[in-house]
């Protein structure tokens, strides 16, 4: 019996050790590498770059007074759609008092030379319905009462003028009237009634009364790197994106490029245009920032790689093709157009080739 148990742990011990060993040998074999495997597919590409600025109105001027003064009535607020010729706003003429005192200072000639020039006419018309002077006599006499009646008009026109800004004669053509001169959208209303305005002259630029602007043709101006200037030309297509308005993408063609840089942090940048295609239903407010994709070239629904599986020899291009499984072999292709992830491939694959990609699994 004691034989007997001797023996079986003789061959369980035996059986364990084998068993080590047989682990241990297993566990120090290398795992074969397992490389993964991709297909070319169908995509456009699309090479770009990108100008970052602002969506502003093609058409956008600054009302101004033609008269200084105080804001009176506002008619208008931010918002309001106007055409050309409403009101505005109202100013209401501060007359200066040397001015003021010259025209009342000339009324009150012009009074006196009227009341010298009838009194005269009055004799003198006396004078010949009774035959005793000549025509040519009263004729004189008559045409200066007439030009003292113009003075005292006149006059009393220009007291008018200093005063109030208008004329019985000039009506609703009166300066202190402001309206719009185009048609379109009130932006902005920097002014409030009872503001002091300055009217717009050879000496200064006036104070704004209202920025307008024509919301139906928009343009976008932005800045391109020096780098990249050269690569586009007027007539590109943008692709616009304006980060208030989410998910929605808008076209615009390319029209002016500077021709002079403006240095901005040490780099020098290029203003540009674009005319921008609006689209119904959406309001594009004006000074939206927005970034445009200036399209440099595009290739639709070609073969593609992604360009990480690229492998270069001097100056040949090629990839890894699986030829039977997990065995591969260089081939050798003609690339174009690339958009940094993926690029075009002219020649060298089929739709059906499997490539080495850049992962393996264990």
């Amino acid at each position: 019996m004691k034989t007997f148990f001797k023996i079986f742990f003789g061959v369980v011990i035996l059986g364990v050790f084998v068993y080590t060993i047989f682990f241990l040998y297993q566990k120090s074999q290398a795992k074969p590498i397992v490389y993964q495997t991709t297909t070319p597919f169908t995509e456009t590409i699309i090479k770009k770059t990108v100008a970052t600025g602002s969506v502003v109105p093609r058409k956008e001027i600054a009302i101004k007074p033609q008269v200084s003064g105080i804001i009176d009535i506002i008619y208008v607020e931010a918002g309001d759609m106007v055409t050309k010729g409403d009101l505005i706003a109202k100013v209401r003429i501060i007359p200066n008092m040397v001015n003021l005192n010259n025209a009342e200072s000339r009324v009150k000639q012009a009074r006196i030379s009227i009341r010298d020039a009838q009194a005269d006419y009055d004799r003198q018309k006396e004078l010949f319905d009774g035959d005793v002077i000549a025509a040519a006599e009263f004729q004189d006499a008559e045409i200066a009462f007439n030009q003292a009646q113009q003075e005292l008009e006149a006059a009393e026109n220009n007291l008018q003028l200093i005063k109030e800004g208008q004329t019985k004669n000039t009506g609703e053509t009166t300066n202190t009237l402001i309206r719009s001169t185009i048609d379109g959208m009130v932006l902005d209303v920097p002014v409030k009634e009872g503001n002091s305005v300055i009217e717009s002259n050879t000496f200064n630029d006036g104070t704004t009364i209202a920025n307008i602007a024509d919301m139906g043709e928009m343009v976008f101006e932005g800045k391109v790197d020096e780098t990249e200037v050269g690569k586009i030309e007027e007539g590109m297509n943008l692709i616009l994106s304006i980060g208030a308005i989410e998910d929605l993408s808008f076209s615009a063609l390319l029209e002016h490029i500077s021709p002079k840089g403006i240095e901005e942090n040490g780099a020098i940048q290029f203003e540009i245009k674009a005319a921008v295609t609006l689209k119904e239903m959406t309001f594009v407010r004006a000074g939206y920032s927005a970034n445009a994709d200036i399209v440099l070239d595009r290739v639709d629904s070609v073969m593609v790689i992604q360009e990480s599986l690229l492998k270069f020899e001097n100056d040949s291009i090629y990839v890894e093709v699986e030829t039977e499984p997990q065995i591969f072999e260089k081939r050798y292709i003609e690339t174009g157009l690339s958009d940094g992830i993926n690029i075009e491939v002219i020649s060298g694959l089929s739709m059906e080739d499997k490539i080495k990609s850049g992962t393996v699994q264990p």
